[in-house]
């Protein structure tokens, strides 16, 4: 099992007086099940596990009744060793939205308060799912706590390559003094970036590369990854949607390869228009596939409230996934630096993973085709511009910003590449695996 950061996460909840149900949402296969089973094992005398995509039958036991009485015993039928223990039971119910009844009966758990109720769900609340029964099976608005959970980041990557306390200490202090890393760390944490570019964060493919340390086979397992994200675009989308869906989704490496990274409807299929496919693509956002990055009217806080919502690029929410989706050998030209064409596409979705695991919202800004910054943050409380580079390189766009902070409001930047630590008056150039210690809003 490896260390994940939704730990902390659920002990808190578990600490809190009162608590309600809770409801771990996020892609397939990022890790929630073995989350939240190894939590509740550790913590409760009693686990009772009820997984609605395996066993479908388990869905008919909240047909007849919601009561809670009603629930345990029935369970308790199908599941003779489960122990109902008022205070030291946990039921988890795996995959809830398989099973409107069960996810409208935290109410009632939460009500009855006798035993803590932990919950897994993908494709929740997206377009078109199970939305047959939404009004025999209300979602318990106000008795559920939700926390969404991505795949591992990669400081919890560096984590499972045992990166120790002491050295990530040492990349805050060179961040926060604003000094180089020593140059052994420096070259063992640009390995470990791009063997995580490659990887990704999904459990399932973490774990077969450092069994395996083979490429191909960990490349079998992101694929059918990708390839489980397809069947449930054709299974659970509603019907008029199953096609537009998959073309949203085919389309990425392509809008990705452009130089202008906007993304086209035409990409998708020629002539296509927006009021055609605005909500295949919200589909595929909402099921935690990828992360929408919008562009700015201007380079001023608060973010959200200047972005230009129907300007905007698309990124996988995990690079790795993102790597599989492209050509055979890809993976063996990042790691020996040989990406041409592709490089930017490659590392920009990486800064966006990174960012976007952060929970951060993400933002880009294109005043014109010459002018255009990468991501744009909230940092140390300024609006901070951010440019990624897979080599170094110049950043033309962001020393047209820095010269006119009369036009742009912007006095500081953030430049990432292949550079160790250092700066040149407003601009700080970081190596690109320092991007996960950007927490300071």
């Amino acid at each position: 099992m490896y260390q994940r950061k939704i730990e902390k996460v659920l002990q808190e909840w578990k600490s809190t007086k009162g608590h309600k149900p809770l409801v771990l949402k996020g892609c397939r296969q990022c890790g929630k099940t073995s989350s939240v089973l190894d939590f509740a094992r550790k913590q409760y005398k009693n686990v009772v596990y009820l997984n609605f995509h395996e066993v479908e039958i388990l869905s008919s036991l909240f047909d007849s009744s919601l009561n809670v009485d009603y629930l345990t015993t029935a369970i308790s039928a199908m599941y003779p060793d489960a122990v109902f223990e008022p205070g030291r039971t946990c039921i988890v119910f795996d995959e809830i939205q398989e099973c409107p009844g069960a996810r409208s009966s935290l109410k009632f758990f939460h009500l009855d308060g006798r035993y803590d109720v932990m919950a897994t769900g993908s494709l929740l609340g997206v377009s078109g799912y199970k939305s047959f029964v939404s009004r025999e099976f209300p979602i318990p608005v106000g008795f559920e706590t939700i926390v969404d959970m991505y795949p591992m980041d990669f400081e919890e990557w560096l984590w499972t390559n045992g990166i120790q306390q002491p050295v990530f200490d040492l990349l805050r202090r060179c961040l926060d003094e604003e000094i180089p890393v020593p140059e052994a760390i420096h070259q063992r944490m640009w390995q470990l970036l791009l063997e995580y570019v490659i990887v990704g964060g999904m459990p399932e493919a973490v774990k077969k590369f450092h069994e395996t340390h083979d490429v191909n086979q960990m490349l079998r397992v992101q694929r059918s990854i990708v390839d489980e994200y397809k069947t449930d675009m054709v299974k659970y989308a509603a019907q008029s949607d199953k096609s537009k869906i998959r073309e949203c989704f085919d389309s990425i490496p392509r809008q990705l390869s452009r130089e202008n990274k906007k993304f086209t409807y035409s990409l998708v299929r020629k002539g296509a228009r927006s009021s055609q496919y605005v909500g295949s693509l919200q589909w595929i956002e909402d099921a935690g596939i990828v992360r929408r990055c919008n562009n700015l009217m201007i380079t001023e806080l608060p973010l959200s409230g200047n972005s230009i919502h129907d300007q905007f690029k698309i990124y996988m929410a995990d690079t790795g996934l993102f790597v599989s989706m492209l050509d055979e050998g890809t993976q063996s030209d990042i790691l020996q630096g040989n990406l041409l064409g592709y490089k930017g596409a490659i590392f920009e979705n990486l800064m966006a993973d990174m960012l976007g695991k952060m929970g951060r919202k993400l933002y880009y800004f294109q005043k014109t085709d010459s002018l255009e910054i990468d991501f744009v943050i909230r940092y140390k409380g300024k609006c901070t511009p951010v440019e990624c580079k897979a080599q170094t390189g110049n950043a033309k766009s962001m020393k047209t910003l820095l010269n006119h902070p009369e036009k742009y409001h912007v006095d500081s930047a953030l430049k990432l590449g292949k550079y160790n630590v250092g700066r040149q008056g407003p601009l700080l150039t970081l190596p690109l695996y320092m991007a996960f210690m950007l927490t300071d809003l």
